[in-house]
């Protein structure tokens, strides 16, 4: 396949490491992770929680970084129709992410001007995106959901939050969103960290202890990924991976996740939660 047929956008918080420039977390930016890849009929989004993934597309060869072994992660590749991916790019552009490698060849930037735009191109008059942007950083709304359907016809929704929304994401819109009390795991090695909340209709409970089949039980201390599970099964089966921590800092940034309605899956991750911290008081 040529390369003109091609798009992709590689972004990361904490990118790969440039020579003599160490592993430096860019906190201006959003608290993002992830990939799109796409060419002329269909593509994928991966959402995850790696720092310093993927490599770039002229270190020529794939790599995995040795600090992403330690801890535990989360991946979520879906993949999308071509005409999903305008969507996808305005999601994006509400996450403020750090770009370090990206290619939108033009013939495919007019269809697609949200990732043109992430990619440095100018907007394109008359394109048929919802959003204007040109400037996203400065046009783009604080927050948004979108219903997103696979290739398949499965039924995801993505949550995104920029810089402005200035809000916990899970207990301040996912949870009231869903209609569903929910557990969520995230890193808890940072300062700030928010604790359970049950301060409104919704409750949403920190993950305190994992355990996956017959595997030992670990605390999330040793889990980098980021996810959330409805408590009940009732309540819709919910299942969100994403990129954003709970924690004060990260009220701030961008961020967001991706939901799905499964029973199957939600039960391998509920089962998956041994002990969570209850809401204080």
């Amino acid at each position: 396949m040529e390369a003109d047929e091609i798009a992709y956008i590689l972004y990361n918080d904490q990118k790969p490491k440039e020579e003599g420039s160490g592993f430096a977390v860019q906190h201006e930016k959003g608290h993002t992770k992830g990939v799109v890849l796409l060419d002329k009929t269909q593509g994928f989004w991966l959402v995850h929680s790696t720092p310093h993934f993927p490599p770039p597309k002229d270190e020529g060869e794939f790599a995995y970084p040795s600090t992403g072994e330690k801890n535990g992660q989360n991946f979520l590749c879906v993949t999308y129709p071509l005409e999903r991916f305008q969507t996808i790019g305005e999601q994006l552009s509400i996450n403020e992410p750090l770009i370090y490698d990206c290619s939108v060849p033009d013939s495919m930037a007019s269809s697609l001007p949200s990732l043109a735009a992430l990619c440095g191109k100018s907007w394109s008059e008359g394109s048929n995106a919802s959003l204007p942007l040109s400037d996203p950083l400065s046009l783009v709304p604080s927050n948004r959901s979108v219903e997103l359907a696979s290739l398949a016809g499965t039924a995801f929704v993505s949550f995104a939050k920029g810089s402005s929304f200035e809000n916990d994401l899970y207990h301040s819109w996912v949870a009231p969103a869903l209609q569903s009390d929910l557990l969520v795991q995230f890193w808890h090695e940072s300062a700030g960290v928010l604790p359970s909340d049950c301060s409104q209709n919704w409750e949403v409970l920190n993950v305190k202890t994992i355990s996956l089949g017959s595997a030992d039980e670990f605390m999330t201390t040793k889990d980098h990924s980021k996810w959330a599970v409805g408590t009940e099964d009732a309540s819709g089966s919910w299942i969100c991976v994403g990129d954003i921590n709970r924690n004060e800092a990260e009220e701030k940034r961008g961020g967001g996740t991706v939901c799905h309605s499964n029973s199957a899956v939600w039960k391998a991750y509920r089962t998956a939660v041994v002990e969570y911290y209850p809401c204080e008081g």
